[in-house]
């Protein structure tokens, strides 16, 4: 017998084993996954994007950061339009949206169409993103919610390391522009499950005042937020990508970022109703996190985008091949992702989210024995084993981390911020990691040249993951026995106590941004 989604005080009540509770989470993974296989299904096109175009590496960069600019730059005001107009709505138009931009990705006559529609791509990423972590947090029983977001992680991160591997074979075989297609039958099966068996759920402020509640009206929506966080990464993108060139337009649009990025920082100090309240970072444990995130998103952003590359280029596999190799991150995470959720719970975060990083940072520098004459079975799988292993235990417990460190209620601001954390430090880390190791802008036609940035770069990202580490076991709080915390804390939702108030403005009581 099913299950309703909410009980008749509004507490969401949806369990894992109802027939609601698997369509929830389904649509959730669904969508999640279209993000995320639009982050890494592209990385294995690269080489044959480039040759098709004659393109160069900063035309490769851009087809990558052009997505995850947009969105890194809008997924706060995508977690806002959800609270404010329901999350299934806009969940619903995110993969609209989304699979609207991939069809145009597939069908790019040149490399600024292409670009451009990944720009759109990301957009699309922005909306549905916040709102599928944000349904779970609205939609299931609090004892199921860490497990929920377990499956939720794993599965995602599945989709995410698949993303190679699916990649590999649809350039190999109808062509690169499928990598870009394949959205479109995900997105056909999200949108009627979402519609049919997904309850809608908006911010507490807007469930306070449709109920004839007094909750404070809102202003309206942080637009000089939005377009000065955009702008502080879109020059900065700018700046780094093409920092080789040492034009003056490099050293303008840097110094723009960083006048944008203190801007941006102004504005959300004085708004009525920011888009990112500086008073959520409050938190010490939510400020970590996010901070952890950086570190780990960035190094992990760098390997793939440089690992997908290497094994093409240098090794001589081909795009099929190449994803294939990167199939042990997907069964580790296929076999554990389910239960990695309550490791949070039962060791504190400070343990899986120290040990993590600090696993994948070693995978990351066994790589250095990938080369021109490397074994599959010596050196390449050992070291994606140890990565993905590491990916297995931090992924999950660092999720469950960021929603216990604030009010269920602001599960989509939190969400947003740390989305937008992760995705800004992959930007940055495409961008720059090229500009740092000496990367010239036709290294990807050359096997040599390309072997020797690699070798420089992957110390970088594990230096990063390991700073990542340092940060958790350093900054995380401990929890204490399960017999000895509250019961909200004993189900292991929540890791610390709400601060009071979680939000100094008086605007932000619900979960609005």
């Amino acid at each position: 017998m099913d299950i309703s989604s909410a009980s008749s005080n509004g507490q969401p009540t949806a369990r894992i084993a109802s027939a609601r509770g698997k369509w929830i989470l389904m649509t959730t993974v669904l969508g999640s996954s279209m993000v995320l296989l639009g982050s890494t299904v592209t990385n294995v096109a690269l080489p044959h994007i480039g040759e098709d175009f004659s393109a160069d590496l900063a035309v490769l960069q851009w087809t990558v950061n052009a997505y995850m600019l947009t969105l890194a730059g809008l997924i706060l005001l995508g977690g806002a339009l959800g609270d404010r107009f329901g999350r299934r709505r806009i969940f619903v138009l995110g993969v609209v949206w989304f699979a609207v931009a991939s069809i145009l990705c597939g069908l790019a006559p040149n490399t600024g169409t292409l670009i451009a529609s990944r720009a759109l791509q990301g957009v699309g990423g922005a909306l549905l993103t916040p709102g599928s972590l944000a349904l779970i947090e609205a939609s299931f029983h609090p004892d199921d919610r860490p497990r929920a977001v377990g499956l939720w992680s794993g599965f995602g991160g599945i989709g995410a390391a698949l993303g190679p591997f699916l990649g590999g074979w649809l350039v190999d075989g109808p062509g690169w522009r499928w990598t870009f297609l394949l959205n479109v039958p995900l997105a056909l099966a999200c949108i009627p499950i979402a519609l049919r068996h997904v309850p809608e759920s908006v911010g507490a402020a807007r469930q306070s005042t449709a109920a004839g509640g007094t909750a404070r009206r809102r202003h309206g929506f942080d637009v000089p937020g939005a377009v000065l966080g955009a702008l502080t990464l879109a020059l900065a993108t700018y700046a780094l990508t093409e920092a080789r060139n040492g034009s003056l337009m490099v050293v303008v649009t840097a110094v723009g970022s960083m006048t944008a990025g203190v801007a941006f920082v102004l504005v959300e100090r004085c708004c009525p109703d920011p888009m990112m309240p500086l008073s959520i970072f409050a938190s010490r444990q939510f400020t970590s996190v996010n901070l952890i995130t950086l570190c780990v998103y960035a190094g992990l952003g760098g390997f793939f985008f440089l690992t997908a590359l290497q094994l093409q280029i240098v090794v001589g596999y081909s795009a099929l091949e190449a994803g294939a190799a990167m199939l042990p991150n997907t069964v580790l995470m296929l076999i554990f992702s389910s239960h990695s959720g309550e490791l949070a719970r039962r060791l504190g975060p400070r343990l899986p989210l120290t040990v993590g990083p600090l696993m994948s940072g070693v995978g990351m520098l066994m790589m250095l024995r990938v080369n021109s004459g490397t074994s599959y079975l010596v050196d390449i799988f050992p070291a994606l084993l140890v990565i993905g292993a590491g990916m297995v235990v931090m992924v999950a417990p660092l999720t469950v981390t960021l929603l216990s460190s604030v009010d269920s209620e602001n599960a989509g601001l939190a969400s947003g911020i740390n989305n937008a954390a992760a995705r800004a430090s992959g930007l940055v880390a495409v961008a720059a990691l090229p500009l740092l190791v000496g990367m010239g802008p036709d290294a990807y036609r050359s096997g040599a040249a390309f072997d020797a940035s690699f070798s420089r770069a992957m110390p970088l990202c594990a230096a990063i993951l390991g700073i990542g580490s340092v940060l958790a076991f350093t900054t995380l709080r401990e929890t204490t026995e399960v017999s000895h915390r509250p019961h909200w804390q004993a189900h292991g939702w929540l890791m610390e106590p709400p601060l009071a108030p979680r939000f100094s403005h008086p605007h932000h009581h619900g979960n609005n941004s």
